[in-house]
């Protein structure tokens, strides 16, 4: 079962979904409205960070009742973030059954990485021709402080942090565009391969991501522009095939256990 197909990006800093959901926006004080909204951008932020951290499971139900009595919030409160994080991917919301956590086939999984690949391999083969010469080097100084963000973040442990920067590399990329269209489209493929990898990636498979942004940004920087295209071709391959092992592993052992609790004691 997929989510919606509409997204805003990942949870903090590039591409903040509260601020641009209007969540949060109001700058008001001290009113029973500015209240709720704190406990939305509260809830938003908690569902966000457990879904990036991989605490959430693939198929976990999020009650409205339990959510409003955890954060002391009304249903309606509840219901609104649940339904922006059901138009950012991050959530499947079924209809009379609530949200869930999404649980994505192998095909969603291959069709996603194959958009972006198609995507993201046509927007490093523009930015090789703008970041030539001198006038790209600040935005290659800004992508190579940014892997080394990645980086220390992976060192730490700090999983929710580590997925959430690894998105905002390829955001990051984007936006040296200046081109929202671009951006927007970036956004939302990023949004839910953010899920995909959060919910199946082996915790220490992340370590491969900031090496491979890392190659990315050298070959750029070389004015290698063929190779940076390969590069973030064989990138976004080699997460698509980590995930892809790992939705198949959790549907093979699924059948096994169906298989084995049908049959008599």
């Amino acid at each position: 079962m997929t989510a919606a197909r509409h997204d805003d990006g990942p949870g903090r800093g590039t591409g903040d979904g509260i601020g641009e959901s209007g969540i949060g926006s109001d700058a008001r004080s001290n009113t029973p409205h500015d209240t709720q909204n704190d406990a939305e951008q509260r809830l938003y932020r908690a569902i966000s960070g457990a879904l990036l951290s991989g605490k959430l499971r693939p198929g976990t139900a999020l009650r409205e009742r339990n959510l409003a009595e955890m954060f002391k919030t009304t249903r309606g409160a509840v219901r609104k973030v649940l339904a922006l994080l059901g138009q950012e991917g991050k959530l499947d919301l079924r209809q009379n059954r609530g949200a869930f956590v999404p649980q994505p086939s192998a095909r969603d999984v291959s069709e996603v990485y194959g958009v972006r690949k198609v995507v993201e391999a046509g927007l490093v083969a523009v930015l090789g021709a703008q970041l030539a010469g001198t006038r790209g080097t600040a935005a290659l100084d800004a992508l190579t402080a940014h892997v080394a963000a990645e980086e220390a973040a992976w060192r730490r442990g700090d999983r929710e942090e580590s997925v959430r920067l690894a998105g905002a590399f390829h955001l990051r990329l984007a936006e040296l565009l200046d081109n929202p269209e671009v951006t927007d489209i970036l956004r939302r493929l990023i949004a839910r391969t953010q899920l995909f990898v959060a919910l199946y990636e082996a915790k220490a498979d992340s370590h491969c991501a900031p090496d491979e942004h890392r190659e990315i940004v050298a070959a750029l920087a070389a004015g290698a522009t063929e190779r940076a295209v390969a590069a973030m071709i064989g990138h976004l391959g080699e997460v698509e095939a980590r995930v892809l092992a790992c939705v198949e592993a959790e549907a093979a052992d699924d059948d096994l256990t169906g298989i084995l609790t049908g049959l008599p004691a």
